[in-house]
């Protein structure tokens, strides 16, 4: 007889008068075609052959029933085998044990002919289980019994009395029960006991190594990167991948397809409406559909999304059941559905009810709103199209902050990309400007600004109070974008307090607001000059910048380091930039908002301590022409370095030029009003350098009166140069002796009064007067101020032994690379004196005067001056004119 028809016939228990067995459902299924060796999963059923129990748990189409067929097939010599597939209503009257029964008869082992199961009011007779288990009980071999479907079986009798037939012949009789959940028997002993071994879903998911086996099966052949799309999609479902390997079949594009497959495919979405969906009741059912629009959710948002109040016990039962519902695992009490589940009950939502589906997203909206979860609430207001509700869930929940700073590449600003900016509502007006002015687009957010007050006096000037914040928030941050620094001060005030009032709640969840109209309001007070406020309020906004704030913090600290460095706080200066630019590393940002001003501190500090080459370096990281957009403090703060760079390497015309270039920028990049009165007095300082002090005075003549003590420094420097030695010392002497100054005020007043001291012969006040400096600049290391007018002081060392050791251990931190740019002016040797003429030359040199101006000015030809540089050149060992004027510099000779 054929094998086919041998399974469908039916065998008649000559004991009973009942239906006939089937006996098909003794038969071990057989290998399919596209079988996978799980090695893995029958080692794991084999670890303990001894044990009573194996429990093999998982949804459908999960490999449960072949993974126990070939286990039984492959593994189980020296055991009867006996296996029972069963269906519904398999546990009524008798028709269970009348299955084990054959099953056990089927698979050799004795059992009497004469026992047969009796029906009684409980199930069986207790004398029939007695007279089995005492039959098994004197096997010679070990009875495995296989029930493959105990889902099936809705009752519990039949494991109540499953339970006392092994508990009475274990060890001999060992069960294997596979299905869909939990049967009703005692695991919790058994797994106690050390007496069950269970497989379940998360076990049953195929691995990528498994994964990839079925699809060569199948001829699919797919990257890495195409099977890791696939295992995430039905993550490792077996029925799953089967199908879609059947969909990629002969597909020579099957890497593209992998993404395009959905659950409701034909295949997939048969699958699951025939195994899943047809079995619930149309209440389940109902809540399946309707819940399925949430990712993952509480009892309690599928109750506010369903209208049901028992959800709780719904997805409980739907989770013990397998029913492709499941805990998810980085919440606690929380669900999830299948991926590929969840699309299938999306497009039947669809299907059948698809006005239903945006009243379903506002309840949930609602309901994540209520909780203070933002981009959740948004999310599902978007997909319901109220642009209305999911911009007033921002305005409300003071998020408006988030989405200026994380623009439209974050989470908030992807879900409103086709946010309409034509809306006639306020809060979506607001929430436009806010994402313009994250686009960098002040116009738009001040036409979008002006947009929403209009649409409040539309509505009788009903601002509610996060709305006023909102409003006040972007006025500021409009402003400052401006470079409006009275507006931004103006508003500022009520902003601060629009924040104090809002709930505490909101502002421990967005402490950007605060820290936005710190920095803001900090920037402001530095554009007008006020830089010991700015840098109070700048330090509180990086105090209260937490995660998420990276750059806003990384803003302040870089601009807080400027100011530092302008005040002569070098090694504080230093940290906050070393901290800026860190944390820009540490983030990640792009390098559009790269902290090139952090560079710009770290050069100013560098060139403070007369380092060269060091502040070249970040001179050329920070260079705004790598940055198409960048603000007067860059800009400024740059051309101010720079300058004093070419200085030190004697380049005294080019270090003008870039100060005349940035003092007359028109473009909107004017930097701070304490920043451009330095790079003013820079101006008048490279006056007196190169021989023009009259234009120096005229040049801090331009400032009102009275002069704050750094002008009148730069004043009397002038004035000494212009041998009005008596107003000189009349001008200095009071700032000299002033308590309290900033550092490099400090420095070079000092020096000053040593060189009118010198100037005058009086060798006793020069040197008290260096050593005032000489300590001043020691803290800090301030080395470019004493070596600019090194020159002219040297002199004062060769009587004093204490000041020269005060002076080499200013140098003593000098780092290695500046000492071969400007070397101790001890260790130089002049080869050969230079003679009258060449020292003529020099000093046309020194005037940064082309070669036939100094021939014109001598009276000579160009050749005899480029002879004569030749050999100034040769005789201070210098290859190049700025190098040579330098070191004349430092040996005094000019």
């Amino acid at each position: 007889m054929r094998a086919d028809l041998a399974v469908s016939m039916p065998v008649t228990d000559p004991a009973t008068a009942e239906d006939p067995l089937l006996r098909s459902k003794f038969e071990v299924p057989e290998r399919p075609r596209f079988m996978v060796a799980r090695q893995r999963l029958r080692d794991l059923l084999s670890n303990r052959a001894d044990v009573p129990v194996r429990l093999v748990v998982g949804p459908a189409g999960s490999g449960k029933t072949q993974l126990v067929a070939s286990w039984v097939s492959g593994g189980a010599e020296g055991t009867a085998v006996a296996w029972v597939t069963l269906e519904d209503d398999d546990d009524q009257t008798c028709g269970f044990w009348n299955y084990i029964v054959e099953a056990l008869r089927r698979a050799g082992v004795p059992i009497s002919p004469a026992l047969s199961p009796v029906a009684s009011s409980s199930g069986v007779d207790r004398s029939f289980l007695v007279r089995l288990a005492a039959e098994l009980s004197e096997q010679q071999m070990p009875v495995l019994l296989v029930l493959d479907g105990v889902s099936a079986l809705t009752g519990e009798q039949w494991a109540t009395d499953l339970e006392f037939v092994l508990r009475h012949t274990s060890p001999l009789l060992r069960l294997v029960l596979v299905g869909r959940w939990d049967p009703p028997l005692p695991l919790h002993r058994y797994r106690l006991d050390g007496r069950l071994t269970e497989v379940r879903s998360e076990d049953l998911a195929f691995t990528a190594e498994e994964a990839g086996e079925l699809l060569t099966l199948h001829g699919v052949e797919l990257s890495t990167a195409g099977l890791t799309s696939l295992l995430e999609h039905t993550e490792g479902w077996a029925a799953g991948l089967r199908l879609f390997a059947i969909a990629l079949q002969d597909r020579r594009d099957a890497d593209r397809l992998v993404d395009t497959i959905t659950g409701n495919e034909a295949t997939i979405a048969e699958y699951f409406v025939d195994e899943v969906l047809r079995v619930q009741p149309p209440h389940v059912r109902a809540f399946l559909l309707e819940t399925s629009i949430l990712d993952t959710f509480t009892p309690e948002l599928a109750e506010a999304v369903t209208g049901r109040t028992d959800a709780l016990r719904l997805l409980v039962e739907l989770a013990r059941r397998n029913a492709f519902v499941q805990p998810a695992a980085e919440y606690s009490a929380a669900y999830r559905f299948h991926r590929l589940f969840a699309e299938l009950l999306r497009a039947q939502l669809m299907y059948e009810a698809p006005e239903r589906t945006p009243q379903l997203h506002r309840r949930a909206a609602g309901w994540f709103a209520a909780q203070g979860q933002t981009a959740e609430a948004v999310s599902h207001a978007v997909r319901a199209g109220d642009w209305v509700g999911a911009s007033t869930v921002i305005v409300d929940h003071h998020a408006i902050g988030r989405l200026v700073l994380d623009g439209r590449t974050g989470r908030l600003g992807t879900l409103l990309r086709h946010l309409p900016e034509d809306s006639e509502d306020a809060e979506v007006a607001i929430v436009s400007a806010a994402l313009a002015l994250a686009d960098g687009s002040a116009e738009r957010c001040a036409h979008q600004l002006s947009r929403a007050q209009e649409l409040v006096m539309r509505r009788g000037w009903e601002y509610s109070q996060a709305l006023a914040l909102a409003d006040l928030l972007l006025g500021v941050l409009l402003a400052a974008a401006s470079g409006d620094h009275a507006q931004v001060l103006q508003l500022s005030a009520a902003a601060e307090h629009a924040v104090a009032q809002a709930p505490r709640e909101d502002l421990a969840r967005h402490p950007e607001l605060r820290v936005l109209l710190l920095a803001a309001k900090g920037f402001a007070q530095s554009g007008r000059g006020a830089i010991d406020a700015a840098a109070v309020t700048l330090t509180e906004a990086v105090a209260g910048a937490v995660a998420g704030c990276e750059y806003p913090r990384v803003e302040c600290l870089q601009h807080l380091a400027l100011i530092e460095a302008y005040r002569g706080r070098l090694g504080h200066a230093e940290k906050l930039a070393n901290e800026a630019i860190d944390l820009a590393d540490r983030c990640g940002l792009e390098p559009a908002r790269r902290p090139a001003d952090g560079h710009l501190a770290l050069a100013w500090v560098a060139m403070e301590r007369y380092d060269v080459d060091a502040a070249g370096r970040h001179l050329r990281i920070a260079d705004p022409k790598r940055r198409p957009s960048h603000g007067g403090l860059t800009a400024g703060a740059f051309a101010l370095v720079k300058s004093r760079r070419l200085q030190a390497r004697g380049e005294l015309r080019g270090a003008v030029s870039l100060l005349d270039e940035v003092a007359a920028a028109r473009d909107g990049t004017q930097p701070p009003e304490w920043l451009g009165r330095e790079i003013t007095l820079s101006r008048a300082r490279l006056m007196i350098a190169t021989g023009h002090p009259d234009q120096a005075l005229a040049t801090v003549g331009g400032f009102a009166e009275p002069y704050s003590p750094d002008i009148v420094v730069v004043q009397a420097a002038a004035l000494a140069a212009t041998a009005e030695v008596d107003r000189a010392r009349a001008a200095i002497q009071p700032v000299a002796g002033t308590a309290g100054l900033a550092p490099p005020v400090a420095v070079e007043a000092w020096l000053v009064v040593a060189t009118l001291a010198a100037q005058a012969g009086d060798g006793e006040g020069a040197r008290t007067a260096l050593r005032h400096a000489l300590r001043l600049a020691a803290p800090e290391s301030q080395r470019r101020a004493v070596q600019l007018v090194w020159a002219q002081l040297r002199r004062v060392l060769r009587d004093d032994d204490g000041l020269a050791e005060q002076y080499r251990s200013l140098l003593g931190n000098q780092p290695g690379p500046q000492r071969s740019a400007e070397p101790d002016p001890d260790t130089l040797v002049i080869v050969e004196p230079l003679s009258r003429r060449e020292m003529e030359v020099l000093q046309g040199m020194a005037g940064m005067l082309p070669t036939e101006e100094i021939a014109a000015t001598l009276y000579v030809s160009v050749n005899t001056v480029k002879t004569h540089v030749r050999s100034i050149l040769r005789k201070l060992s210098a290859s190049r004119r700025n190098e040579a004027v330098r070191r004349a510099r430092a040996l005094g000779l000019i």
